[in-house]
């Protein structure tokens, strides 16, 4: 059984959401660890453990980011991680679905994310690392992250879908 654990100086957790519906605000996590266990070179019986520290969300934007982590939405508090727990993974041609459990706010909910394998390679230390993009979508109000506040020109300041985008870069343990 091979054991990787997240690079965290080549790895980034990333969201997008509608704001205003107009545009997007793109926020990330700074803090968070994560491990794959395979024993399959194509990556095809992996068990994936992910958790980020909801204390350590940013958007660039202190006012904001104090907002996110208060109980309006993250609730920092008293849920200081969201995790992600795999409990499936399917080859599609080059790429894999990646069915799981995401915890957040206190709130399981499976979902599916899209997985790219970028490629496995050996980097000038001798380290083995593998590379994936992974993207997905999910409604924050299903993780009861339910505040809004209605816009004078109609509609809400904030959408219900947020599109994930992560990068992950794992190093594989000796």
């Amino acid at each position: 059984m091979a054991t990787y654990k997240i690079d965290p100086a080549h790895t980034e957790i990333n969201f997008k959401i509608k704001h205003l519906m107009i545009t997007n605000v793109t926020g990330s996590f700074t803090k968070f660890d994560g491990t794959m266990e395979s024993e399959k070179d194509d990556f095809t019986d992996a068990k994936i453990h992910f958790e980020a520290d909801t204390d350590s969300i940013t958007t660039h934007n202190e006012q904001r980011d104090t907002h996110l982590k208060s109980a309006d939405f993250f609730d920092a508090a008293q849920f200081p991680k969201v995790t992600f727990d795999s409990t499936s993974i399917e080859k599609k041609g080059d790429d894999y679905k990646l069915n799981g459990n995401l915890t957040m706010h206190g709130i399981t909910k499976p979902v599916i994310l899209d997985v790219e394998l970028g490629g496995v390679t050996t980097d000038p230390w001798g380290q083995s690392k593998a590379g994936f993009e992974i993207t997905g979508k999910i409604n924050r109000k299903d993780f009861g992250l339910i505040w809004n506040t209605p816009l004078e020109t109609g509609g809400l300041m904030l959408g219900d879908e947020v599109k994930l985008q992560i990068g992950v870069q794992l190093i594989k343990q000796a």
